[in-house]
């Protein structure tokens, strides 16, 4: 069998959540658990052909309870910040939870990232799939509308992980679903400075001293947030930028050059030269937040292979629609009407250069 599970504790409701474990037939794991769609764990082989665990995640459900950084989980109902946590849909207004300040983060509260999903295999074979599935109910955290979304990980031949999202609604509301991993491809390498990374993107969203997009769309061109040729993610996460200081390295939208598309396309990869590991990003989603943990604080208990909480240990690629995009007509349109259906699909393929 290709699909394992296991107990993974318990929440304070006394439910029980569960780890699945995914392995491929070059040995490459991936464990997700129930508790938030969350991946938590990612081994591939390094250049030695040890394997790595390239995602920063627990060993335990009690640490992803007390963790405030949405270590692996699905995001949502809306990914990102929404500014003074309200939109107005339809001619009415809709107050959400505040929990980032006076803003909306990443669905509330108790987003997605803190619900527990039903789980159903879908494949047990050469390319392991399991798709996880959770009901929102209307006015879950001050959203309009039940949403009922699933989250669908599986493993190739190939060594890519990919991330099928679906969602569908009864009421007119808004969606915006990402992958909150955060990732260091040198496993106990302590930061990511020397990570290589290339982004096709020629635009990003400046912001202000609260990490709201300002409306404007700029281009990256002669800034810290010009990816187009590969360079270390540390040569200007301390650069003497406005928007760089206010967030203490990078936590900003890029726009893709190819914007949305029909299918996944090639649109950045990320280096480690430490362990020889490239991984190489397929979206179809037209944008990524670049968020490098400026916000991690050394915390008692450290990650998977005892390596220690820190700040810029690791960085997220969150592939989605542009932040408070309810709130920008000139943004990305978030909204999902009944009869439809929001599809999307993002691949993290590992291989050694």
């Amino acid at each position: 069998m290709s699909i394992t599970r296991r107990p993974f504790g318990r929440l304070p409701d006394k439910r029980g959540a569960y780890l699945y474990t995914l392995t491929n037939k070059n040995g490459v794991v991936a464990e997700i658990s129930d508790f938030g769609a969350t991946l938590t764990r990612l081994q591939v082989p390094d250049r030695a052909g040890r394997l790595c665990d390239v995602v920063c995640g627990f060993d335990s459900l009690a640490a992803y309870m007390k963790a405030d950084g949405y270590y692996g989980a699905v995001v949502g109902r809306f990914a990102n910040r929404i500014v003074g946590g309200r939109f107005t849909l339809d001619r009415r207004e809709y107050i959400l939870a505040r929990n980032d300040g006076e803003n909306h983060l990443h669905g509330g509260l108790c987003g997605f990232s803190h619900r527990l999903w039903s789980a159903e295999v879908l494949s047990d074979d050469d390319e392991p799939e399991i798709r996880f599935g959770y009901t929102s109910p209307d006015g879950e955290e001050g959203y309009p509308g039940t949403l009922s979304v699933s989250a669908a990980y599986r493993l190739t031949q190939d060594n890519s992980l990919v991330i099928g999202y679906s969602a569908g609604t009864d009421k007119k509301t808004i969606v915006n679903l990402t992958n909150h991993a955060y990732f260091n491809l040198g496993g106990q390498v302590s930061t990511i400075y020397s990570h290589v990374l290339r982004l096709d993107a020629d635009t990003y969203l400046p912001t202000n001293n609260r990490l709201i997009p300002t409306g404007e769309i700029k281009s990256v061109e002669g800034t810290p947030f010009d990816f187009r040729e590969p360079k270390p993610v540390g040569r200007d996460i301390s650069a003497p930028h406005p928007d760089i200081t206010a967030a203490g390295g990078y936590d900003h939208c890029l726009n893709f050059t190819k914007g949305a598309t029909a299918a996944p396309q090639l649109c950045g990869e990320l280096f480690c030269p430490e362990s020889g590991i490239l991984m190489e990003l397929f979206t179809d989603r037209p944008c990524v937040q670049l968020y490098t943990a400026n916000s991690i604080r050394p915390q008692i208990f450290p990650f998977n292979g005892n390596m220690p909480q820190q700040k810029h240990c690791a960085l997220c690629l969150e592939t989605q629609l542009m932040p408070n995009s309810i709130n920008q007509p000139g943004f990305t349109d978030c909204t999902l009407s009944p009869g439809k259906l929001f599809s999307s699909t993002t691949i993290y393929k590992f291989s050694i250069k």
